[in-house]
C-alpha cells in the first residue's frame, strides 16, 4: 500500500490524535497536551504549529512560539520559556522561533519525518524573517555518563563521535549549534541528568535593516454578506447559498465572513402553520448541523466564519438566541444575545444569554453582539477593556427605523471603543413565515473618526435592501496610534476616579 505522507499545519480537530500520537512517542512519562493548550497555540501562532500525517494519520507534531531572545534568560527553565504552559512568552513581534515540542511516534522512527518538521520550521523562520530557532534539548543519553562526564564534555565527544546520542546527533547534523547548558530545564528529566542544551540554528537570510515583521495581521479583510430572504427548499439548499458566499469571499482572501442574525429563518417557511413560539423552537432543531456545516466550511476556505445567531434550547430548557465563530483552524467559540427584544420575548419566548468574552483570532481579539445588543454601550466597552479591535454585528431588522438604531449605535461604538465594527444584515420579504415578513438592511464596516480615518467614519457600505457581498480591508496598526496619539481618546481619558464599569463573575476573563 502506497504512504501518503503530508506535513500541514495542526488544527484543533486533530486533539486526540495528537494526545494518542504523544502518549506512543513518549510512554514512559505518559505526558501530553491538554486541549485548551492547543487550543491556544493554534490561535495565537497556527504558522507555527505543525502535523505530519501518514495515511491521514497523525505520527508527528512540532510546536512552536516567537519570543524575543533579549528577553531570554541564559539560565530559564520550559516552564518559564512558555509562560508557565500558557504560552502567554509568546510574542508577535519577537526575533526568535522557539521550539516547544517534537516527536514522533516509535513505528515511524527512522522515516525521515523531524527532518521535515525541521525543514519547516526553518521556512517558517526564513519567511518570518526570524533571527534564529532555538529550543531546549534533552540529552537523555548523558545519564550514563553523568558520573564521568560534565555535560559539555559529553557534548563534545558526540561532536567526536565517540558516543552516540541519536537525538543530538540528528540535531547537529541539522545545523543546529549548542549555544549553553541548561540546569533544571525539565525537572525530573532523570535520564538528562536534569540539564539540557539549548540548541540553535542561524538564520543566515536575516535581515536587520527592515523592523521584524509581526506573526498576527495588522491588515485584515472583512467579508460581509447582505443576505436575501427568500423561500428555500430546505436546508441543503440554503447551504448551497451559504456555500456560494464562503467560496466567493474566500476567493478575494478575506479573513472574516459575517453572517447575519437568523439568516436561516426561511426554514419556518415549513411551520409557518404553527404558532410563532412553536416554529422557533423547530427551527432550533437545525442548528447544531448549520454548526457543524459551518465548521468545515471555515476550514475548507481557510476562512473565519461568524455565523450570525440560531436559537438554541439551553439546558433549562428555554430558548437562547446565539452564533458561533467557526475559525479556519477548526476551533469554534460560542457568543449570546444578551439583551433580547420585547418582541422576541413575546412572540418568540427568547431569553436573554449570559455569555460575553472578546476572542482570539489570527487576526487579533474579536467581540461579537448581536442586534439589540449594540444599543447597550456597556457590552462594547466591556470587550474593549478585553483588547477588542473588531467587533461584529450580525442584525435583523424589519424597517428602516429599527435598522437605523442598530446602524448609529454601531457607529457610537466604533467612536467610543476605538475600533473597528462591522455590521450585516438580511433584506427581502418572506410573506410565508410569521414575524419575518419584511427585513431592511445596509451592511457596513464603521470606525472612529479621525484624521486617519474616513471623515464620516464610514469605511465602506453595501446597496441598501440589495443582495451582495461587501469587502473589506481595516488596518490594526491605526487602532493603536489612535488610542496614543488621537486628537480624542475615549478609552484613556476616562475618569475611573468618577466611575468604573464592571462585569458579574459570568463573563469569562481575557
Amino acid at each position: 500500500m502506497t504512504e501518503l505522507i503530508e506535513i500541514r499545519h495542526l488544527q484543533l480537530t486533530d486533539y486526540e490524535a495528537v494526545k494518542t500520537a504523544m502518549l506512543q512517542a513518549y510512554p514512559r512519562m505518559a505526558t501530553y497536551w491538554r486541549r485548551e493548550q492547543l487550543a491556544r497555540l493554534v490561535t495565537i501562532f497556527p504558522e507555527g504549529q505543525f502535523v505530519v500525517t501518514v495515511n491521514e494519520e497523525v505520527v508527528a507534531a512540532a510546536l512552536a512560539l516567537v519570543i524575543d531572545h533579549e528577553k531570554l534568560a541564559d539560565q530559564h527553565t520550559f516552564r518559564q520559556v512558555t509562560g508557565d504552559y500558557t504560552f502567554s512568552t509568546h510574542d508577535p513581534a519577537g526575533d526568535t522561533l522557539y521550539g516547544i515540542e517534537v516527536f514522533v511516534v516509535p513505528a515511524m522512527r527512522g522515516r525521515r519525518l523531524a527532518r521535515r518538521l525541521y525543514d519547516a520550521r526553518k521556512e517558517l523562520c526564513e519567511r518570518l524573517n526570524l533571527r534564529a530557532i532555538a529550543f531546549g534539548a534533552r540529552i537523555a543519553g548523558y545519564h550514563e555518563y553523568q558520573h564521568e562526564l560534565s555535560p559539555k564534555e559529553y557534548v563534545r565527544r558526540v561532536k567526536d563521535r565517540e558516543i552516540v546520542d541519536p537525538a543530538l546527533n540528528f540535531q547537529l547534523a541539522n545545523d543546529f549549534h549548542a549555544v549553553r547548558v541548561l540546569r533544571n530545564y525539565l525537572p525530573g528529566d532523570e535520564a538528562s541528568g536534569d540539564y539540557a542544551l539549548l540548541m540553535e540554528w542561524d538564520n543566515m537570510l536575516y535581515d536587520t535593516r527592515p523592523a521584524p515583521p509581526v506573526a498576527q495581521k495588522t491588515q485584515v479583510r472583512l467579508g460581509l454578506v447582505q443576505w436575501q430572504m427568500r423561500l428555500y427548499d430546505g436546508l441543503e439548499d440554503l447551504f448551497q447559498q451559504v456555500e456560494y458566499f464562503v467560496d466567493a469571499l474566500a476567493a478575494y482572501r478575506a479573513d472574516f465572513a459575517l453572517f447575519p442574525e437568523l439568516f436561516h429563518g426561511p426554514l419556518m417557511a415549513e411551520t409557518n402553520e404553527l404558532a410563532e413560539i412553536d416554529a422557533i423552537r423547530k427551527l432550533s432543531q437545525f442548528s447544531d448541523e448549520i454548526l457543524a456545516r459551518f465548521t468545515k466550511l471555515a476550514v475548507k476556505y481557510h476562512i473565519n466564519i461568524i455565523t450570525g445567531s440560531m436559537p438554541v434550547v439551553a439546558d433549562e430548557g428555554h430558548l437562547l438566541n446565539v452564533g458561533y465563530l467557526c475559525r479556519r483552524n477548526g476551533s469554534v467559540e460560542r457568543y449570546e444575545k444578551i439583551h433580547v427584544t420585547p418582541n422576541e420575548a413575546k412572540c418568540w419566548a427568547l431569553r436573554g444569554g449570559t455569555r460575553l468574552q472578546t476572542f482570539d483570532t489570527d487576526c487579533g481579539p474579536i467581540g461579537v453582539l448581536i442586534c439589540y445588543d449594540s444599543e447597550f454601550p456597556e457590552l462594547a466597552r466591556l470587550l474593549a477593556d478585553q483588547g477588542m479591535n473588531i467587533l461584529f454585528i450580525p442584525f435583523l431588522t424589519d424597517t428602516q427605523t429599527a435598522y437605523s438604531r442598530v446602524r448609529h449605535c454601531a457607529q457610537a461604538r466604533a467612536i467610543e471603543n476605538e475600533c473597528y465594527v462591522a455590521i450585516a444584515g438580511s433584506v427581502g420579504n418572506l410573506p410565508r413565515v410569521k414575524n419575518m415578513d419584511i427585513q431592511y438592511a445596509q451592511s457596513a464596516v464603521l470606525t472612529p473618526c479621525d484624521f486617519a480615518f474616513p471623515t464620516t467614519g464610514v469605511k465602506s457600505e453595501a446597496t441598501p435592501n440589495t443582495e451582495m457581498i461587501l469587502v473589506t480591508d481595516v488596518d490594526l496598526s491605526i487602532l493603536d496610534r489612535l488610542r496614543h496619539s488621537g486628537s480624542v481618546q475615549n478609552l484613556r481619558n476616562r475618569r475611573h476616579d468618577m466611575y468604573r464599569l464592571s462585569s458579574n463573575e459570568m463573563m469569562p476573563k481575557h
